[in-house]
């Protein structure tokens, strides 16, 4: 079993970050098997049209990130998040560090800061949709 840990959605950045976006998303826990070796098995968080038909890979440990995109640090995979929940992002000129940025999706009436646009939102649309704390791996975090 993992260990997760609470932390507050303003202080989640990279992978963390990344794990309580696909938690928003609606993202599950599922069982990997053990490899060949009888070694390895766990958990991961899986996309909800995750196919109980998919093959983990033979050998070696599956970590727990394995399915996770990059939301937060990639604009191929954020830009899409933002479109879809109809989101926006404000830059702060000026403003430096964590602050720079404020983002969220439509309608949140939550606003949540960060030191790039991609954090921004992502941090608003989880504290939309999972409230100020969120449970992560303590893996995860920094």
């Amino acid at each position: 079993m993992t260990d997760l840990i609470e932390v507050r959605v303003s202080n989640l950045s990279g992978a963390a970050l990344d794990w309580a976006v696909a938690s928003a998303l609606g993202w599950r826990m599922v069982r990997v098997p053990r490899d060949i070796d009888g070694n390895n098995g766990g958990e991961v968080l899986a996309p909800p049209d995750f196919s109980k038909d998919f093959h983990f890979p033979p050998r070696g440990a599956v970590p727990i990130s394995y399915f996770l995109r990059r939301w937060s640090g990639d604009w191929s995979q954020g830009g899409q998040l933002i479109d879809e929940h109809r989101g926006s992002v404000h830059s702060y000129p000026g403003m430096v560090g964590d602050a720079a940025y404020s983002g969220g999706p439509e309608g949140a009436g939550i606003w949540c800061y960060g030191p790039t646009a991609l954090v921004a939102f992502c941090r608003g649309f989880v504290r939309n949709k999972l409230g100020e704390f969120v449970q992560v791996p303590k893996e995860l975090m920094p």
